[in-house]
């Protein structure tokens, strides 16, 4: 793996070329306003929220967590458009540091950054009413992981691409990761906390096969993670037992979450193969459907 693939993933090795990526924050040629969200902390962030594409046809909200070498305008072709298409609207999350946004990245800055776009659309007075889909690619899988557990409640189905199970085990799978991970103190441990999801929460996991940032075999571990999550269901009573039932019978495996891969997709055109779109457009049929006509 390439020195600049490895340093396009984590904002700390990032951090010293960031100062050289170009502000310029493409507009969306398609209806848009600027949001402008305030963190805990009072960091201001510079977002898009997209309107659906059908007035009186919203089927809820997908935000977009973008990955690290890009800002939020570039997630806006084609996955906000996308989405729109499907019915939704679209909240393009910015970070700190990040295109217009002010601040400098952190882990603990990015978490803060993500329950304000989360908050945003909750207490919207139009969108806070309809479902929240939660969408991110690379270091954006990890800030939507993130969010979702701290969330559960408030959102119907998680959407991750090309991400990782933790920044500890993503190095470890790169040459020099020991020395690496001396000056890497983001951790971001997606796994303990995909785990602690409810088995009821829908997750569609996706991954391009020729990843050269993100190993594949990262993705794999986030997902047997996530299949092994249970919700409890309400007391078996065995018929010779004044005790509810503990076995395994009395918990609910996912049944709603959806695993892909793509043969040729790497960690950066995944979502240009052929049916990378179906596969969203089916997950969410099922999970949160059109609203009655």
């Amino acid at each position: 793996m390439s020195r600049a693939a490895r340093s396009a993933l984590i904002p700390h090795v990032e951090a010293i070329r960031r100062l050289a990526i170009a502000q310029k924050v493409y507009k969306p040629k398609i209806p848009y306003e600027d949001v402008e969200l305030v963190t805990k902390d009072k960091v201001k962030l510079r977002c898009f929220l997209i309107p659906e594409a059908e007035e009186k046809s919203l089927r809820g909200t997908v935000i977009l967590f973008h990955g690290n070498a890009m800002n939020h305008g570039d997630i806006v072709e084609p996955h906000a458009v996308k989405f729109r298409k499907m019915g939704f609207s679209v909240l393009t999350q910015e970070y700190r540091g990040y295109g217009l946004s002010e601040g400098t990245p952190s882990e603990s800055g990015l978490r803060m950054d993500a329950q304000a776009g989360l908050d945003f659309v909750s207490n919207h007075a139009r969108l806070g009413k309809h479902p929240i889909v939660i969408f991110g690619q690379s270091l954006g899988g990890a800030v939507a992981i993130d969010v979702t557990s701290r969330n559960p409640s408030a959102i119907s189905a998680l959407i991750v691409e090309n991400t990782f199970s933790s920044v500890p085990s993503l190095i470890r799978d790169w040459s020099m990761g020991r020395f690496l991970g001396l000056f890497i103190t983001d951790r971001w441990m997606s796994a303990d906390k995909i785990s602690g999801l409810p088995s009821n929460l829908p997750i569609l996991m996706m991954s391009g096969l020729r990843d050269e940032v993100i190993p594949p075999n990262e993705v794999e571990k986030l997902w047997k993670v996530a299949e092994t999550r249970r919700v409890k269901k309400p007391y078996q009573w065995l018929r010779f037992s004044s005790k509810p039932s503990e076995d395994s019978e009395a918990y609910q495996p996912p049944e709603k979450d959806v695993f892909q891969t793509f043969t040729n997709g790497n960690h950066n055109n995944t979502y240009l193969q052929h049916g990378y779109w179906e596969s969203v457009r089916d997950f969410l049929k099922d999970v949160v459907p059109h609203p009655s006509r």
